[in-house]
């Protein structure tokens, strides 16, 4: 079979290339698998981003939704992970950050005896909604990054 590519992107970590049709990437568990939109292949590796880690993982919205989350993030809870009161303040932060740039953010719960960093990576997905921000638990020792 003769496939001809026109671009090849690499992104967070996998591999979108264009194909007649649409748009593959190369770690989707479904080799002939095609996106429509450009804008779907990075959603797949979004989420396919933060299935891989072993602590909480997600992706919050500019409305403090937390689109996904991955399984230690739903064990963990997700407000303990992102707690409502801190969302808007997290997502700020991905604002401000040019492409590829992370930033640690330190979480308190209100008595003030908890606390964990996260680390923050903004992320333009799809132009029609705007930029998301990739959030992940900070790995003490650990150079795991985005």
């Amino acid at each position: 079979m003769n496939h001809f590519i026109d671009v090849a992107v690499a992104f967070l970590g996998g591999t979108i290339i264009s194909v007649k049709g649409g748009y593959r990437v190369l770690q989707h568990p479904k080799e002939g698998h095609i996106f429509n939109r450009l804008a779907d292949a990075r959603w797949f590796l979004a989420v396919h981003w933060c299935d891989q880690f072993p602590t909480p993982a997600g992706i919050l919205t500019h409305d403090g939704q937390v689109t996904f989350q991955n399984h230690a993030a739903l064990a963990y809870g997700d407000t303990v992970f992102l707690p409502i009161k801190s969302r808007k303040a997290i997502f700020n932060h991905c604002l401000t950050l040019t492409p590829g740039e992370v930033v640690t953010y330190t979480i308190e719960d209100s008595s003030q005896t908890d606390k964990h960093e996260v680390e923050i990576m903004g992320l333009d997905i799809d132009p029609r909604y705007g930029r998301v921000a990739l959030v992940k638990t900070k790995q003490s020792g650990s150079s795991a990054s985005f």
